[in-house]
């Protein structure tokens, strides 16, 4: 049985392989939504593991793009941590960069909320407010089908995702809205 690091470990263990503010951001932004899923979907008493297992789960693509979901398994062989935090990271790259398949409800809401975070965030950027709090889901779903639009944030994985959980693609668009809405930083008035 291998460790679970604490929130502020796995920040430290983060920031060690990543220093771009935009992956970091992604990484918290993840994070957030994950821990928002833990409750919402009942397992409050797993939420500190989802969120690590949200900030942690891109721990290897800054430094090796290249070795994605490989690299992190085997640093966090090497950090000692447990083979259900490492399972679980990894398998949100099933089908694109490795063969670990999402299995727990956990890693399924992982796969299908990473690439759409992107995508959500991209479509509030475009907005007056540049917030997710007056986003609402048809302007998302209007931003999905552009396939321009945030291009490097697959549709298809989304799909899959939504696809893997047996939820519709609204449900799966609205509820992560929601989470980012939970925990988005008010923006002072003016910026």
């Amino acid at each position: 049985m291998g460790k679970i690091p604490t929130r502020e470990e796995a920040w430290e263990l983060l920031t060690r392989y990543n220093q771009d503010a935009f992956h970091l951001q992604h990484a918290e932004t993840v994070e957030g939504i994950m821990r928002y899923f833990a409750r919402k979907l009942g397992y409050e008493q797993e939420e500190d593991f989802w969120g690590i297992v949200g900030l942690l789960h891109d721990l290897d693509f800054e430094k090796y793009p290249e070795e994605h979901c490989v690299k992190s398994q085997e640093i966090m062989r090497e950090e000692g941590l447990d083979e259900s935090l490492i399972h679980a990271t990894a398998s949100h790259g099933y089908g694109l960069v490795v063969d670990v398949k999402p299995e727990k409800e956990m890693e399924k809401v992982l796969f299908a909320v990473d690439e759409l975070s992107g995508l959500i965030w991209a479509a509030a950027l475009v907005r007056p407010s540049k917030s997710v709090q007056d986003l609402e889901l048809k302007s998302v779903k209007k931003k999905f089908k552009d396939k321009r639009f945030a291009a490097g944030c697959s549709r298809d994985v989304i799909e899959k995702g939504a696809e893997m959980l047996g939820w519709s693609l609204d449900d799966l668009i609205s509820e992560t809205i929601l989470a980012m809405r939970s925990f988005e930083k008010e923006q002072p008035a003016g910026e």
